[in-house]
């Protein structure tokens, strides 16, 4: 099991939670944050310090941010696979930055303002 953020993120990409996480498996993407399926150590540390509710325990999912479960995966598994610096896990987030990347269906999301 893991945490997953899901779509209020998109556009805030609020850092607290990758402050908060012990091993440092949050990734930002050009316009979310995405945590390592691999990485997570399902500790929760970062879910109480999300300011838009966005993180969320993988049985605890919302059934309309179902979406994103698959989706932080593919982010790490699909988005990222053939870069030129793969995310190997455990890669720890911090040596990488922001990625500058997103899954299609975050890309896809409407701006939010």
């Amino acid at each position: 099991m893991t945490y997953v953020i899901a779509q209020p993120c998109i556009d805030v990409v609020d850092r607290a939670c990758v402050d908060e996480c012990p091993v440092d498996c949050i990734y930002e993407g050009e316009r979310a944050l995405y945590i390592h399926p691999d990485e997570c150590v399902d500790c929760g540390a970062c879910e109480p310090v999300c300011p838009v509710e966005a993180i969320y325990y993988e049985d605890d999912l919302p059934t309309e941010f179902m979406p994103y479960l698959q989706d932080n995966a593919d982010f790490f598994f699909e988005t990222l696979s053939g870069r030129e610096d793969p995310l190997d896990s455990p890669g720890g987030a911090a040596k990488f930055g922001a990625i500058g990347a997103d899954t299609p269906l975050v890309a896809s999301h409407p701006p939010q303002v």
